[in-house]
């Protein structure tokens, strides 16, 4: 089995950063992208950011120049820094990776999500 464990989140005034983390463990052959959800009450879930393993990055254009994802591929832990937050970023944020675990065709992950308030 694989797992996906966020950490991270916490109350921020606006203007303020987190950063988040996402660890996925377990019997991982390839791991081929990471994702950043988030779903704020009354909303859809959406994208925020996206890595390849190769580091290619894309943003949600709401977000982007305000927050950066990263990889670290050797412990397979995803980063979502989260610069100038606004209290419109405020949702359960939430780890996704699509990845093989060598026992059948790639699959779709999830973690439990983390919390993220922004107010003043």
């Amino acid at each position: 089995q694989v797992q996906l464990a966020e950490s991270g989140g916490g109350l921020v005034q606006p203007g303020g950063s987190l950063r988040l983390s996402c660890a996925a463990s377990g019997s991982i052959s390839s791991l081929y992208l990471m994702r950043w959800y988030r779903q704020a009450p009354g909303k859809q879930r959406s994208v925020v950011a996206t890595i390849t393993s190769g580091g290619i990055t894309n943003y949600v254009g709401t977000v982007e120049g305000r927050f950066t994802i990263s990889l670290d591929n050797a412990k397979n832990t995803v980063f979502l820094q989260m610069n100038s937050l606004k209290p419109e970023d405020t949702a359960v944020y939430l780890c996704n990776a699509v990845l093989d675990t060598g026992s059948g065709p790639r699959g779709d992950y999830w973690g439990q999500g983390t919390q993220v308030t922004v107010s003043s």
